[in-house]
């Protein structure tokens, strides 16, 4: 059935623990408010017992009604719900260092309209890519950052997440450690992305250690932010074959690429309400 025109078009997310009934109830709250279901996911986790969803709908009787509706069923499976207005952009701010090739993408593709994101502020320790972000018309905020600096700095990035209201942060190869008072304070809404070499090539010139090596593979892995440094709840990984002709020059070249495209679809995933998280691992409804 075609959903009205005039309905309006919810996401809804829960995960909670796994017991008989839980589709039921939230589809019968979902017809009580004049519910047309578009498209609905779940899953069932045998290792933490926890039962995830992702539905999206048109709703007659509109977003609150479904959210009273709903308030029943939430405090009887003990859910973890959320509504979001289907396609309303994801307030994001990107943090930078000096590489631009991931900042570069998201800011094309977000004014393209192909990411369901809105961009109003980019942060950096650096100055280097301040015209990239004027090209684009957004906001560039430079906090630079040393050890007897660093509080302040994050102080300062809590205060512009708050200034601009956004909902996710995005580490586009910002080469600087968050402490973990903010990585709790970020939890489950920054992302970050690196490259598959850790840890056996650290450091500065990871991809010429590769190519001195002889790797076969790059890859690139985009993943929420933790005090675990790059062991955050994965949400994306890609790679790509290396052949013996490849200079180090190419695997950089080629190591970008990945990086590009794997960040681009985790922010994708996530602005769109498709990731949940189940204790360290995450539940993907692409």
């Amino acid at each position: 059935m075609l959903a009205d025109s005039s309905a309006t078009a919810v996401t809804l997310t829960l995960s909670c623990p796994d017991r008989p009934g839980i589709v039921h109830a939230v589809t019968g709250a979902l017809a009580a408010a004049d519910g047309n279901i578009d498209e609905s996911a779940q899953y069932g986790s045998e290792v933490t017992g926890r039962f995830f969803m992702r539905v999206d709908a048109h709703v007659g009787a509109g977003l609150d009604a479904l959210r009273d509706r709903l308030a029943p069923v939430v405090e009887q499976f003990a859910m973890d719900l959320e509504l979001f207005p289907t396609g309303s952009p994801t307030r994001t701010l990107i943090m930078v260092s000096t590489e631009a090739h991931c900042l570069n993408d998201l800011l094309f593709r977000q004014r393209a309209g192909l990411l369901p994101i809105e961009i109003p502020v980019i942060v950096s320790n650096h100055t280097d890519l301040a015209p990239l972000a004027a090209f684009y018309g957004v906001d560039f905020v430079h906090v630079p950052v040393t050890a007897a600096t660093k509080d302040a700095a994050e102080d300062r990035l809590r205060e512009l997440v708050a200034e601009h209201d956004v909902d996710l942060v995005v580490l586009a190869r910002y080469m600087q450690i968050l402490s973990d008072r903010l990585c709790a304070d970020l939890a489950g809404r920054a992302i970050n992305i690196h490259h598959s070499f850790l840890p056996s090539f650290k450091g500065a010139r990871p991809y010429a250690q590769a190519h001195q090596r002889g790797v076969k593979l790059i890859g690139a892995t985009a993943h929420y932010v933790t005090a675990d440094l790059d062991e955050g709840p994965i949400i994306e990984q890609d790679v790509v074959r290396v052949q013996h002709h490849h200079a180090a020059a190419d695997l950089v070249a080629m190591g970008r690429d990945v990086e590009t495209r794997t960040l681009r679809q985790a922010v994708a995933w996530h602005a769109e309400h498709r990731v949940l998280l189940d204790s360290h691992r995450t539940i993907v409804f692409p």
